[in-house]
């Protein structure tokens, strides 16, 4: 069964993950449109965007163990989904430069100093963008293992990331804290395998 996916997913072109991603941009783009959004907007706006960037970040951290415990090759799109992720980030933080905060720069430093879940926010984006900025064939030579060591940031920025879901939410909710709960696996599963124990029995761990 697993082979048979895999073969399946060999032959799905990359572009076909890009089309993918797009859609949830052109449902909001559709209710903003049609007024389907709730009585606040803005905030619909800004955390439907920033829960797609948050969700496309959990299925890039997702792809290692899914290929190491299921054999389920996802390789490929990795790093699609890690830019979706990044895209989505961005629009999530323009969403509240523009319309939150009216590009009142001196009202933004005081926010973010203000409220913590803003600081987690932005160091998070801060790690993302500097994934993003080195997600090409360059950067990999460039860089050589000081790379791989890089794109390690993506685990410290998933837990900063939906930590500042919940503390914006400021409410104990059972979804994002699924979410937290997602993460914190796929963290401890990376761990292990960088202490070298095996995630496949009879296989010892490799990092990667």
């Amino acid at each position: 069964m697993i082979q048979r996916l895999n073969g399946w997913l060999r032959r799905l072109p990359v572009w076909a993950v890009w089309l993918g991603g797009m859609i949830p941009l052109a449902l909001l783009v559709w209710d903003t449109m049609t007024g389907g959004l709730g009585v606040d907007p803005v905030r619909d706006i800004e955390h439907r965007l920033g829960r797609t960037a948050l969700y496309f970040l959990l299925a890039t951290l997702a792809v290692t163990p899914l290929l190491r415990l299921m054999r389920l090759n996802l390789m490929r799109f990795r790093q699609a989904l890690g830019l979706i992720c990044f895209a989505y980030a961005s629009c999530h933080l323009l969403a509240w430069v523009v319309f939150d905060m009216g590009f009142l720069w001196a009202q933004m430093l005081r926010d973010i100093v203000k409220r913590p879940y803003l600081v987690f926010g932005m160091l998070a984006f801060a790690m993302l963008l500097a994934l993003a900025v080195t997600s090409n064939r360059f950067s990999i030579r460039r860089l050589g293992v000081t790379w791989r060591v890089l794109h390690r940031l993506i685990y410290p920025a998933a837990v900063l990331a939906v930590l500042h879901w919940v503390w914006a939410l400021k409410v104990w909710e059972a979804w994002p804290l699924a979410i937290l709960g997602a993460i914190l696996v796929l963290l401890c599963l990376r761990l292990r395998v960088l202490a070298g124990i095996s995630l496949v029995p009879g296989r010892s761990g490799s990092g990667g």
